[in-house]
C-alpha cells in the first residue's frame, strides 16, 4: 500500500456506524483526501508515533519497523450519505475543528494526559464507566484533544465528545472537572 499511496496519493476513507439490517441505510460519510508521509524521526512523527502508541500499546512490537508509516492524509472534501435520499456534500471547513495553535495543544497534551493518569484514575473510571456505558475495567486516558478524549483499557478503547469544542487548552480542566461531577450525579 505504501508504494501505492506514494506514486498517487489521491485516497478516500468511508467511516460510519452500521447497526443492523441493510448497511446502506445507515449514515456513512466518505473523505476526500490527499496523503503525505510524515518523516521519520520529525517533531510531527514523533508526537503522532506517541498518541498511537497510547491508543494501541502492543503496536510497540511493529511501530519501529522500517516498512511502517505514517501518513497525514489533508481533508479535500466529503460525502454525506444519511441514508437513502439524504446526501449531502460537506467541504473541509465542515469538518474540520478550528484549531488556533494545533502545537500548543500537542505540547499541551503530554502534560495533561500524564496528569490525569497519574492523579485523577477515578475520574477517567467514572468518564469512561458512566459516561461512555463501558464495562469495569482499569481505564487510563489515551490521548485529548479539543473536541474529546480517548479513554483505553487493553484493546477496547471509547470515546468521550465534549459538548462543545474547547477554543484554549485552559478550558480543559473545567471542562473535565464539570464532566466528573456529571458522572457523580448519573
Amino acid at each position: 500500500h505504501t508504494a501505492a499511496i506514494l506514486k498517487t496519493p489521491a485516497c478516500s476513507l468511508l467511516v460510519g456506524e452500521p447497526g443492523k439490517g441493510d448497511p446502506l441505510a445507515h449514515p456513512r460519510t466518505s473523505l476526500f483526501c490527499n496523503a503525505e508521509q510524515v518523516e521519520r524521526g520529525s517533531p510531527v512523527h514523533d508526537r503522532l508515533r506517541a498518541r498511537y502508541l497510547a491508543r494501541h500499546p502492543k503496536a510497540e512490537l511493529y511501530v519501529d519497523f522500517g516498512d511502517f508509516s505514517f501518513f497525514r492524509l489533508e481533508l479535500l472534501r466529503a460525502s454525506l450519505n444519511g441514508g437513502f435520499g439524504k446526501a449531502f456534500e460537506l467541504t473541509r471547513e465542515d469538518l474540520l475543528a478550528p484549531l488556533n495553535d494545533p502545537e500548543h495543544w500537542a505540547a499541551f497534551e503530554t502534560g495533561a494526559v500524564a496528569h490525569m493518569n497519574e492523579d485523577h484514575r477515578d475520574a477517567i473510571k467514572l468518564y469512561a464507566e458512566v459516561l461512555c456505558g463501558a464495562e469495569d475495567a482499569n481505564w487510563r486516558l489515551a490521548c485529548l484533544d479539543p473536541e474529546g478524549l480517548d479513554l483505553v483499557a487493553g484493546d477496547r478503547i471509547e470515546r468521550l465528545w465534549f459538548t462543545e469544542s474547547l477554543d484554549d487548552s485552559k478550558d480543559l480542566r473545567p471542562t473535565l472537572v464539570a464532566l466528573a461531577l456529571q458522572a457523580r450525579n448519573e
